[in-house]
Order: structure tokens, then C-alpha cells, then sequence
């Protein structure tokens, strides 16, 4: 059941190994889709060919988040309210390195598609993680992951708007996650998302950036974290991978921490008072807790695995026909079944999430 070995990063940090080239041909294709575009449109709805693609859905792509849950165990277990925010902010960062080289992006999720898979861990604790695709236009991403045991629990919603912006294309990562300790009367940590940049789609070597500001913030404790992820774009001098962010008290703005460093290779995190730098998490030689993902062959057949399998095949064998002939297949059977409930007047409902009256899906047999 799934992959039992751990996965040890030592992700690539030199400019040269985050990029690629594309092929003549490939660069031509993606040339005659960009000349219909115009600045600042609208991507979700636009077909991208097969080779920009990275092998999995986003409903999987999102435990990237839950890499590290040994970070977030040692969060709960501490006392110092500060200390357990710092935990929090080292938990949100470490799942970042984790891409694809170049510029890919995950599969779009088609409508009631659903991802699954648990953790087991050293001590016997299991955590379980649960992700479907509640709205297809806009597209929403609703996601559950808990370990009872611990006490941690973390909800959210991904919400991406792609825009063309000329030699690059933003995706806009509206949305949340929310990290919940039950232990420590249901502190909750409400996290926004850096937004990615695919740089170089005209000229140059194709790169992915994460940009712009997110934040940490925990009201019972009074804290807030702003984290700034610097773009260094193709011109622009700097490095690439940058962060940047301070942590301090929400009411009075005290400043805390700063922390800095490369989101790829090594964060610090520097207090005000003494002002020595310190190592707050490091990429190289951090372990991967591996997910448990049941076989696709007793998946059911709207599970992402099972859903993208022909897909998947073609992309890692370098069959692009294939694997645009199996996209198009899924994608032809979900604008079907959406003309057929447009037709019967039905009112298509996720199975795995609620609707809140506040606009947030939530998962069904969410503990409380």
C-alpha cells in the first residue's frame, strides 16, 4: 500500500537546476496558445498542452502542506504560546521546496474528483487526509487532514486564478488553511498562501517563483507572522527563492523574530532582543513523511490516482499523445455529465464537504 520508504530532499538550489528549456516544437505550441491571449486574462479556462504539466492533480499536489507533520506534532507539544507560533511558522514553510524542476503545474481537479491517503508514524498515531473538488467554476479545492491523537487539525480551501501577465502567468492562490490544536482549547492558526509565477513562457529558460505576502496569524495568542516571498523575475538582480518576514505581537506591533532566507535551501530566524541568527528549518537532508495511498486498483474511479492514471502513464513515459488523448477523455466525460444535470435540473453537491454559511466548505465528519 503506497510507498513505505521515506523520501530524503536535497532539492537542486542553483539557477541552472530550476529551469528548463523547452523543445523547439513544444516552445511552438505553447507560442499559438499564448497569441490568443491577452494581459491580465483569465486562464482557468483555457486548455494547456500536456508537456507543461506536473504528474499528479492538485488535490494531491496539496499535502505537500502535511510533508513535514512531525514539525506540526512538535507545535502541539509545546507550552510557551511564542514558541508554539515560531513551531507553526516552521511547519507552513517547510512544504515549499517540494516542486518540479522548471515550470509545471498540476492536473485541474474535475468536479466531485476526491484524493485520500494517511500517515503512520513512530509513536502509532495515524493521521488521514481528504481532498475533493467541491466547484469547477470557479474552481474551489477543499481539503481535511487530522491526527486525532495529537490533537492537530487542518482545513482549507484552495481557490487559484490563473492570469497571463506577458513572458509570465500568475496563479493567485486565494483561499486558506487553518491549523487547529485541540489540546490547547482549539488554538487555531488561520494561514494564507504565497502566489506562484511561471516566468519565461515566451523568452528565456521557464522558471517557477512563489511571490508576494502571506500570513500566520493566531488571535488567542496575539501573534501574527508576515512572510514576504521575493520574485527575482529573468532581469531583475537578487536571488531567486527569497523570503523575507517578521513576526510580531498583532495588538501593539512589537517586533519579535525576523526570519530570512531561501524557502529551497535554509530559513533563519533571528529574535529582536539578542539578535543572533539562528537555523529555522533546512531543505537538504529533511525526510519526506511518505504518504499511504490505497492501490488504484480498489480506488474508486473518480479518485485522482485512478481518474488521471492513462494521463499519468503518458507524461512519465513521454507519450504526449497519449496522455492528451487521456486528458481529453476525462474532460469530455465531465462537461458531458454537467450538460446532463443542466438538463435535468439537478444540483450537483460534494460528498465529502458542506457548505457554510460563511461561503467555507467544510468536511463532513470534521471532530469538533
Amino acid at each position: 500500500m503506497g510507498r513505505k520508504n521515506a523520501d530524503v530532499c536535497d532539492i537542486p538550489t542553483n539557477d541552472a537546476e530550476n529551469t528548463e528549456v523547452l523543445e523547439e516544437g513544444s516552445r511552438s505550441i505553447l507560442m499559438g496558445i499564448i497569441k490568443q491571449f491577452g494581459k491580465d486574462m483569465d486562464l482557468s479556462r483555457v486548455t494547456l498542452p500536456t508537456f507543461v504539466l506536473e504528474p499528479r492533480s492538485m488535490l494531491e499536489k496539496i499535502t505537500d502542506f502535511m510533508a513535514h507533520p512531525e514539525l506540526a506534532e512538535q507545535a502541539a507539544a509545546l507550552s510557551d504560546p511564542t514558541e508554539r507560533f515560531v513551531a507553526v511558522v516552521k511547519y507552513f514553510l517547510s512544504g515549499w521546496h517540494i516542486k518540479p524542476k522548471g515550470v509545471k503545474k498540476p492536473y485541474n481537479p474535475v468536479l466531485g474528483e476526491f484524493f485520500r491517503c494517511r500517515y503512520e508514524f513512530k509513536d502509532g498515531s495515524q493521521a488521514y487526509y481528504i481532498a475533493e473538488q467541491v466547484s469547477h467554476h470557479p474552481p474551489v479545492s477543499a481539503y481535511h487532514y487530522a491526527n486525532p491523537q495529537h490533537g492537530i487539525i487542518v482545513d482549507g480551501e484552495a481557490r487559484p486564478k490563473a492570469r497571463f501577465l506577458g513572458n509570465s502567468a500568475a496563479t493567485i492562490m486565494n483561499g486558506y488553511s487553518r491549523l487547529t490544536f485541540a489540546k490547547h482549547h482549539n488554538e487555531t492558526y488561520e494561514i494564507t498562501n504565497p502566489n506562484v509565477y511561471a516566468r519565461g513562457i515566451l523568452f528565456g529558460k521557464m522558471l517557477m517563483e512563489l511571490g508576494d505576502q502571506c500570513t500566520v496569524k493566531c488571535v488567542t495568542s496575539d501573534l501574527v507572522a508576515e512572510l514576504d516571498f521575493k520574485t527575482k523575475g529573468i532581469f531583475s538582480s537578487g536571488q531567486y527563492h527569497a523570503v523575507v518576514g517578521k513576526i510580531k505581537k498583532g495588538s501593539t506591533g512589537e517586533l519579535l523574530y525576523d526570519i530570512s532566507g531561501s524557502w529551497t535551501s535554509e530559513l533563519f530566524i533571528k529574535p529582536i532582543k539578542n539578535k543572533v541568527k539562528e537555523p529555522l528549518f533546512t531543505v537538504k537532508g529533511a525526510v519526506i513523511h511518505p504518504k499511504i495511498v490505497e492501490p488504484e486498483s480498489v480506488q474508486e474511479e473518480n479518485e485522482s490516482r485512478r481518474l488521471w492514471s492513462k494521463l499519468t502513464a503518458g507524461l512519465r513515459t513521454n507519450d504526449l499523445d497519449g496522455a492528451t488523448e487521456a486528458k481529453t477523455v476525462v474532460e469530455n466525460q465531465q462537461r458531458q455529465e454537467r450538460q446532463e444535470r443542466e438538463k435535468k435540473g439537478d444540483h450537483w453537491t460534494p460528498r465529502f464537504f458542506d457548505l457554510q454559511e460563511n461561503g467555507d466548505y467544510q468536511f463532513t465528519h470534521r471532530s469538533k
